[in-house]
């Protein structure tokens, strides 16, 4: 399939053809197979969407587990599990799955990554053959319910300080299990409220009255559809979205489990009641445990990138079929998409959605090759658990920011609950804080940026990480963190003024990339003065942190959309000649210049920018906008949607 046939303009440019086929290819990738199925069973299940407007909490809730479940069995939840449990033994092809099975319900979505992702992962990742052999098989088919219980109602993001206790009893064997207090109650907890058997509960163990820190343990919640005694759950109620998923509060009363319910990949107890475990340092240990469970970050990017696809496609086809107004002379009512303000509301999101899409696509890559032991180096996980966390971030934030734009521009239309809208923003808006508030993640870049993935990343914490840094010069921590050691050189390259402004091509991907990485860089020094500089004043550590946190903040998102235009560029270098490779680079060059403007004053204050580059930057993107206009349909087609998704009739007809 093709659209957009050949057109040259009075200026030369010609307009590319589009093969809209092809680039679906190219943006399914290696995992076009696993997307087919994903989209089958999506549009199989289609009813779903409807069905969360008309049933009630508990009949909604009923059905998606019923989804959930058949879904199971077409092999689509269970690709990241181990063969020999009956998965599918790649851990990409789960991720693909996942991000795929964002355009449809996302209840359904959030209910799968509850139950194979965060609950099946902490089995599988945290435990050892013992667990596995007595889980993974009926968990795999959703025969087996469970729970991943470590939100606490006085500690999120905070995991080291959660308060419920496991206590080692060595005369019994058993590890008694207790919440230490209402801020110790688990919470928000998917698959509590009704259909979780099993919980994966994070807690203190404690072992012959000494802390040994959060471990995992595999504590019953049900038999036979019952709460255990010992167990109390509480029902967390209609939420702001995701009805379907029924989450719920546990608290927990003296339940004793068996010493096997340690997940014990990482530290044991013996039967008399000693620890062991192979990572002596307890920080470390612990960073290690929490590293595993990555694979729940990069789900959760993907799925924000593909929520707001969904919405793009229904705003980008309706600005393609409303008309309002007449412009000109002419009798007919000009399409929205003509407009040029509308363009500049929807496409600079189009094309910083490929922008992610490309992003999630190397994210997702290191994680495969890490779980699947093609890369051990220790410096790799690390850089892997920050890009996570920060590409995470991004999308969805994006997601958020996407929605709300398309809706908006749909008008009235976009309002009725007919239409995806209600439910996208309802469901995703909680994408930006759960697997991680997003603020927090982007602490965690920041942390990996300034002490460039050292062996003591896992032992820092915010203090610790300022020590780390105080204690080297400043221009130690530029050369060891600054990926492209531009400091000095960035300084020739892009010298300011009007000369460089007449010579440098707003165009040129190599300007566009210095440009975000001067941007990084820079940053990144002014936190290090600041941070060095508050201890020199013998300032508390904690209080030199708080002061510079809008920094750290800042030069984090700079560092993350630096690599996402680095990998748009990438991608981009390496398609065949063709209209497609055209396509995809004015979206590059849209994604990089729409990111440059929309940061102008920082890069007018540090000398980047003069008046007159700035204004070229904003002739540019509305040119872009011009040029991507004709393209849109074939673009937003090419995401390969389900038209059974899109599910707004009035709007996309």
């Amino acid at each position: 399939m093709t659209t957009d046939k050949t057109v040259t303009a009075p200026d030369g440019y010609v307009q590319p053809e589009l093969d809209v086929r092809a680039l679906t290819e190219v943006l399914d990738g290696e995992y076009a197979e696993i997307r087919d199925l994903v989209r089958t069973n999506l549009v199989t299940y289609a009813s779903v969407l409807e069905e969360a407007d008309g049933l009630g909490t508990d009949a909604y809730r009923e059905r998606v587990r019923e989804l959930v479940v058949e879904m199971a069995a077409t092999g689509q939840t269970g690709m990241g599990f181990p063969k020999r449990y009956g998965g599918g033994g790649d851990v990409g092809a789960s991720i693909a799955a996942f991000e795929t099975a964002a355009f449809g319900d996302l209840s359904v979505l959030v209910k799968t990554g509850v139950q194979f992702g965060l609950f099946g992962g902490a089995i599988l990742h945290l435990g050892t053959e013992r667990h596995h052999d007595a889980y993974l098989p009926d968990l795999i088919t959703g025969k087996l319910m469970g729970c991943f219980a470590m939100t606490e109602t006085g500690h999120g993001s905070n995991v080291q300080a959660l308060g419920t206790v496991a206590r080692y009893d060595a005369a019994a064997q058993e590890f008694v299990v207790t919440t230490e207090g209402d801020q110790a109650r688990k919470d928000y907890i998917g698959n509590a409220a009704r259909h979780g058997e099993l919980a994966v509960v994070f807690a203190q163990l404690e072992v012959g009255g000494k802390s040994e820190g959060v471990h995992a343990f595999v504590v019953p919640i049900r038999s036979g559809g019952e709460v255990v005694p010992g167990v109390d759950i509480e029902d967390d109620g209609r939420k702001m979205g995701l009805n379907g998923v029924d989450n719920g509060r546990i608290r927990f009363d003296g339940v004793r489990v068996p010493r096997g319910a340690l997940l014990n990949r990482f530290a044991d107890v013996t039967p008399e009641g000693v620890y062991k475990s192979t990572i002596d340092n307890p920080d470390r240990r612990f960073f290690t445990m929490l590293g595993t469970l990555v694979q729940g970050r990069v789900s959760v990017g993907g799925a924000g990138v593909n929520a707001a696809k969904v919405a793009l496609a229904v705003a980008t086809k309706y600005a393609l079929r409303r008309r309002q107004f007449a412009a000109g002379s002419q009798e007919e009512e000009q399409l929205l998409l003509d407009y040029g303000l509308h363009q500049r509301r929807l496409l600079p999101l189009v094309a910083r959605t490929y922008a992610l899409h490309f992003a999630q696509d190397v994210v997702r890559t290191q994680l495969h090759d890490v779980f699947s032991g093609v890369e051990d180096d220790p410096q790799a996980r690390r850089r892997l658990e920050a890009r996570a966390a920060g590409t995470k971030a991004l999308g969805t934030w994006h997601a958020t920011r996407t929605i709300q734009e398309c809706r908006e521009a749909c008008g009235g239309a976009g309002y009725l609950a007919v239409n995806r809208f209600a439910a996208l923003k309802a469901d995703s808006d909680i994408f930006t804080t759960f697997e991680g508030d997003n603020h927090v993640l982007l602490q965690l870049v920041a942390k990996g940026l300034l002490t460039d993935y050292a062996s003591e990343f896992e032992d820092l914490d915010q203090l610790g990480m300022v020590r780390y840094v105080t204690n080297l010069a400043v221009e130690t921590v530029i050369e060891k963190t600054s990926a492209h050691k531009l400091l000095e050189r960035v300084r020739d390259l892009l010298p300011g003024g009007d000369e460089w402004d007449q010579e440098a091509g707003l165009l040129d991907s190599e300007y566009q990339l210095a440009m975000v990485r001067y941007r990084e860089e820079h940053m990144l020094a002014g936190v290090a003065r600041r941070l060095k500089t508050g201890i020199d004043r013998k300032s508390d550590a904690g209080a030199v942190f708080s002061e510079v946190q809008d920094h750290v903040i800042a030069v984090a998102h700079a560092h993350i959309e630096r690599l996402v235009l680095e990998a748009f560029v990438e991608k981009t270098r390496t398609l065949p000649e063709g209209g497609n490779k055209v396509a995809l680079g004015l979206l590059c060059d849209l994604f990089a210049l729409s990111t440059i403007e929309a940061d102008r004053a920082w890069f007018m204050e540090h000398g980047r920018l003069t008046v007159q580059r700035s204004k070229a930057i904003t002739r540019e993107v509305n040119d872009l906008c011009r040029k991507v206009r004709p393209l849109a349909g074939g673009l937003v087609d090419a995401w390969g949607i389900p038209s059974a998704m899109l599910r707004a009739p009035d709007l996309v007809g």
